[in-house]
Order: structure tokens, then C-alpha cells, then sequence
């Protein structure tokens, strides 16, 4: 268990945003994903991992016995004076043997969470003033959730903020966070339902996966609320397509849409992180809306990587990296 304890205590030290404990050939391979990029942490006896896995899951609350079934867990783990919580997933492949990836989920501080260009900032909080719907995209682990609770603490000072999530990321004591819960007929459509009867000024929607989903959060907009939600697509652009997928008509996104935020965490010639926005609004958003174009990112991004390189903040090889969002 000592061992556990210490492998887990440096991943979380060094800010390792996922965990993966795999099955190899004859022994089990624990990957870490850190900025994008998975690298290997260690090579493990095939009994090691085995027993990582059970500790996790016997900590998490899942059936430990269970070796082939896909299950979710849910626990905390102290690194020091912080708490970060952990999302836990398993399945058994064909020959029986378990895997288990760990979402590494670290509370947000003020101090943690830079901007490439803090000028982004005041153009995207201009955004939250004419309501409708601002969304967000970007891979996992870009900083979505983060932006938005950033975003919404400002709001919650005289606005009541209701987040809807699967699972509830970041605990914030000003907000009502409200979390899914399949089983017992909770989910995001249900509890949608629930909060417009729970009058709130302001919705925090985890992720819009579905065209019922997708469909609740428009109505909620065109109800006069300002919604932030995230929404899976590989550019700013491509929220529009993303969403006309799950069966929004393009007349209500015409009707709704204030902004669209896709962002990327890039790397810093300091060593620390740093957000970059590709924000989309007013007329250029609306065209995109009517035409679906889909152009992929926007020549602002590329304006900014190119200042980024000019001013130092960040390489050549990490602009080329992030030159298509």
C-alpha cells in the first residue's frame, strides 16, 4: 500500500492529468498524460497492478471482485494540504485481464490558471453581458470547466449560478452544483427541467452530448438565461456543425449564440501553462451560423501564436504544434 500511496503522491505532485493502469505482454504499464502527451511512467509486475487496481477501486467504491464489467468511481486523495479528486474508470478486456484509467481533477487556484494574452479575458467576459449561449470546446484537459467557473464566480456575486455536471469537478460553495445521476433519473435533460423551475440567472452545463440535451440548453437560452456549456469539436467553427449534428436548427442558434470559445493549454518558455482563446461573436458568428462554412480556426489564432513566438512566450515548435487549434 506504501508504494500505491507513493506513486500516486508524485503523479499528483507533478500535476499528471490522467492515469492509465494497462495490461502488456506479461506485466502491466502505468501511463501518465501530462500536457497532452502520454508518456510512461513505470513497468510493473503483473501482481502490482493488479493490486494498484483493487486498491483504487476498493477506495472508490466500486466491486473490487468485478474484474470484467465496465464500472465508474468517484474519491479523494490528499496530496499534502490539497484535495483533488479522482474519476475512476475500469473494463476487463477478452482475456480477462483489468484496466483502469484515473482522472486527476485539482482544485483551481487563482495562481494556476494563466492567460498567453490577458487581454482575451476582458473580451470574453463581454460576452456574458448580453446572455444567450456561450460555448466551449477543446480537447480534455484544455481548461473548459475551469474558464467557466472562472467566469461564473464573477457572476455569482449578485447572480444565483447553477451548475449542471458529470461528475461535479470543482466544488464552489456560491453555486448550486447539481450532479447527474443516471440511475436514479437525473440526468442532464431531467435536471435541465428542474433548474428552469428553480429560477437561476445563470446555467453551467457540463457537456451538451445529446440532441435532447442539446435542445434543453437552447430552450434555456432563448428563456432569457445565460448558459455556459462545453460541446466536443476540434475548432471554434466546428461548435456550429457539432450542434446543427444533434438537430439544433439553425434559425434558434441564429436566435441564441453570443460566443464560442475554443481553447488549447499550450506551453510556456517558462515551464508553466498558459490558455489561448479562438473566441467567435457578433456578425463573423452569425455568418458562420447561416454559411457552416467550417474554416477551421480562426486568423486570430494564428495572429496570436505568431505575437506569442515574436514576444518569447512560447517556441516555434509549440506554435507549429498548435497551428490547427
Amino acid at each position: 500500500m506504501e508504494a500505491f500511496e507513493k506513486d500516486l503522491n508524485v503523479i499528483t505532485s507533478r500535476r499528471i492529468a490522467d492515469l492509465y493502469v494497462l495490461p502488456f505482454k506479461h506485466y502491466y504499464r502505468l501511463m501518465v498524460a501530462q500536457q497532452g502527451q502520454l508518456k510512461l511512467f513505470k513497468e510493473v509486475p503483473t501482481e502490482y497492478g493488479c493490486r494498484l487496481i483493487a486498491y483504487l477501486k476498493y477506495r472508490a467504491d466500486m466491486a473490487v471482485s468485478e474484474h470484467r464489467r465496465p464500472q465508474l468511481g468517484a474519491m479523494s486523495w490528499h496530496c499534502g494540504p490539497e484535495k483533488i479528486n479522482l474519476r475512476l474508470s475500469s473494463v476487463g478486456d477478452y482475456q480477462g485481464r483489468e484496466s483502469l484509467v484515473v482522472r486527476f481533477i485539482y482544485q483551481l487556484t487563482d495562481d494556476r490558471y494563466h492567460l498567453l494574452f490577458p487581454q482575451q479575458w476582458q473580451e470574453l467576459k463581454s460576452l456574458l453581458h448580453r446572455r444567450g449561449l456561450v460555448l466551449f470546446a477543446g480537447p480534455m484537459g484544455s481548461g473548459k470547466t475551469t474558464t467557466m467557473y472562472q467566469l461564473a464566480r464573477e457572476l455569482a456575486q449578485d447572480q444565483i449560478v447553477m451548475t449542471i455536471e458529470d461528475p461535479v469537478e470543482i466544488n464552489e460553495p456560491r453555486f448550486i452544483q447539481l450532479q447527474i445521476n443516471e440511475l436514479a433519473g437525473m440526468g442532464y435533460q431531467q435536471l435541465l427541467r428542474l433548474g428552469l423551475r428553480h429560477r437561476p440567472n445563470v446555467f453551467l452545463i457540463g457537456e451538451i452530448r445529446d440532441p435532447q440535451t442539446a435542445m434543453m440548453t437552447v430552450q434555456a437560452a432563448l428563456s432569457g438565461h445565460l448558459v455556459l456549456g462545453t460541446v466536443h469539436a476540434r475548432d471554434a467553427y466546428g461548435v456550429i456543425a457539432r450542434l446543427v449534428q444533434l438537430g439544433v436548427e439553425p434559425y434558434y442558434l441564429e436566435q441564441v449564440m453570443t460566443g464560442i470559445c475554443y481553447q488549447r493549454l499550450l506551453m510556456r518558455t517558462d515551464g508553466r501553462q498558459a490558455v489561448l482563446f479562438d473566441l467567435l461573436s457578433g456578425a463573423v458568428l452569425v455568418d458562420e451560423i447561416k454559411q457552416q462554412k467550417g474554416r477551421g480556426m480562426t486568423n486570430a489564432w494564428a495572429r496570436y501564436l505568431e505575437q506569442a513566438v515574436a514576444t518569447a512566450q512560447i517556441t516555434p515548435e509549440e506554435a507549429t504544434r498548435y497551428q490547427n487549434g
